[in-house]
């Protein structure tokens, strides 16, 4: 077992951090998981100039394809940050159809020192097995000077995307018949619900560093389990930039799990009245408390594929939590890892998340493999820490942009019922992904 390594130092704000750490060894392979100073968005991780990494690609039967869940695996002992792609649920469903995407289905480096941040307590320090590796950053850390404010803001606000620039994938109409067409074979007994997507991409005119986007991201959009990773060696010129407010998976070292699916949505308001509106029509909700109960369902029988019976438990059913932008329903599962099952056991049982396929999951994701113009990719993937302790933590890859070469991609969705309103969830499609739009131009 390697010794840890740790060593504080002067604070500084990540994004500062990230700047330097980008001046030192460029964009490619830096990871930022980043919070939002709430109580689950406390920490942050920082890291560049990866020591390993893995990429895997394809579906099965591509030539040069490459099983993720293999991969993980085969992870030596450390520190691993990557991005997982909602396609990769083709090695755990092969008899579903899946569509091909050009993004990596599996990305993860290793780190060593990372950065570690408390947000709340102000405290910064250095970690890592190897000792000459930290204190050479930590001295580095420490010499440097404060930049100046206008200098420091100036390299994002002149990356801008203006709303005009972004292409949507199908129109309004469009995507309103998809939702009666979900909601036809949901009255035929074909499925109970499904959560469809679209989005929007645009082309951008001059290499853009995706950091510069996420800086702008986080400014408009702070969520407790967004960040950016970026790729290298060969899924170089692929990132992640997200604003995700939904955990997918924790499964601590003594095998503890907790997962907390998002279900049910409404746009904040600036008027505190009619803010408090908005919760309380979210709350009192038939459809939307249907809508996460059924997630819930299915997410506990996907953890009792791998849990000791009888410790799965709700610790929270269909609770508010508000964000900078919206009021949502969460729910909260726990349960323990049976003792022959490990992390990556777990996290190829529940692929992809219930909370953006539907129920039962296998059908709603056939049914959306048909609707759906394009593969997800990495959105609707996760994000997937791994820490020096053996704890493991990933998102729902919600409200983020994927970023391969010159192209940007937004997408959003939501869960289609039996109640669902085309006109409305239409509405809500648009109201979610807008934010992220707006803090690009």
């Amino acid at each position: 077992m390697k010794e840890l390594h740790r060593q504080t130092c002067t604070w500084h704000e990540p994004d500062i951090i990230a700047q330097e750490l980008i001046k030192r060894w460029g964009k490619d392979g830096l990871i930022w998981l980043d919070g939002d100073n709430t109580k689950l968005g406390r920490w942050v991780t920082l890291a560049a100039n990866p020591i390993d990494q893995i990429c895997c690609r394809g579906l099965p039967q591509e030539i040069n394809s490459s099983n993720p869940f293999e991969a993980l695996r085969k992870l030596n002992q450390g520190h691993w940050t990557g991005w997982i792609s909602y396609e990769a649920g083709a090695w755990t469903e092969p008899q579903n159809p899946w569509q091909s995407n050009e993004m990596a289905t599996l990305w993860i480096a290793s780190h060593d020192p990372v950065f570690k941040f408390d947000l709340k307590n102000k405290e910064l320090w250095v970690e890592g097995y190897n000792q000459t590796a930290i204190r050479d950053i930590v001295f580095w850390i420490q010499r440097l000077g404060k930049q100046d404010e206008n200098e420091r803001n100036q390299s994002y606000r002149n990356t801008k995307i203006p709303l005009s620039a972004w292409k949507w994938q199908q129109s309004a109409t469009d995507y309103s018949k998809k939702v009666s067409l979900i909601k036809d074979l949901i009255s035929q007994g074909d499925i109970f619900q499904a959560n469809l997507t679209t989005g929007c991409t645009t082309n951008l005119e001059n290499e853009v560093c995706p950091v510069r986007l996420y800086e702008k991201l986080r400014k408009c959009c702070p969520a407790p389990f967004g960040g950016i990773v970026i790729g290298a060696g060969s899924a170089h010129n692929e990132a992640i930039i997200s604003a995700s407010p939904e955990r997918f998976l924790k499964v601590l070292p003594n095998g503890d799990i907790e997962t907390r699916p998002i279900k049910g949505t409404r746009p904040r308001h600036l008027d505190p009245k009619e803010d408090a509106n908005k919760a309380i029509e979210l709350v009192t909700s038939t459809k939307d408390r249907a809508e996460n109960i059924m997630i819930v369902d299915l997410l506990r029988n996907d953890l009792g594929r791998v849990c000791r019976p009888g410790s799965i438990y709700i610790s929270q059913l269909v609770g508010l939590e508000s964000f900078e932008h919206v009021h949502h329903l969460t729910s909260v599962i726990k349960g323990s890892l049976s003792s022959n099952k490990s992390w990556v056991d777990l996290l190829e049982a529940c692929w992809p998340g219930g909370s953006i396929t539907g129920a039962p999951k296998l059908r709603a994701c056939q049914r959306l493999y048909e609707l759906e113009n394009t593969a997800r990719g990495p959105y609707c993937g996760s994000f997937l820490k791994i820490d020096w302790d053996g704890t493991f933590d990933s998102n729902i890859l919600i409200r983020s942009l994927i970023m391969k070469d010159l192209k940007l991609r937004a997408n959003a969705g939501g869960g289609i019922i039996a109640d669902s309103d085309p006109n409305e969830e239409t509405k809500e499609m648009n109201w979610k992904l807008l934010p992220l739009l707006k803090a690009l131009t």
